[in-house]
């Protein structure tokens, strides 16, 4: 991150919430917000944890980052 207002600092967020819209929010009609929250945190467990991620060469970023697999409930 090089300082406030730099193009490059949000690049990596707006791709994570691209990736969210598309894989998560486009494809199901929520009832209600819980309903939004309780699947939507259960894709960030998703890909976080199980998730292959081709920049982190293959692994999940709890695998890149962690060093392990953490045990999701």
């Amino acid at each position: 991150m090089d300082g406030k207002g730099a193009w490059r600092d949000n690049i990596f967020i707006e791709r994570f919430w691209r990736t969210i819209k598309y894989e998560e929010v486009y494809l199901r009609a929520y009832e209600n917000m819980g309903a939004a929250r309780r699947h939507i945190t259960k894709y960030l467990e998703f890909y976080n944890g199980r998730r292959p991620h081709s920049s982190l060469a293959d692994r999940t970023p709890d695998t890149a980052y962690f060093g392990s697999e953490l045990m999701v409930a």
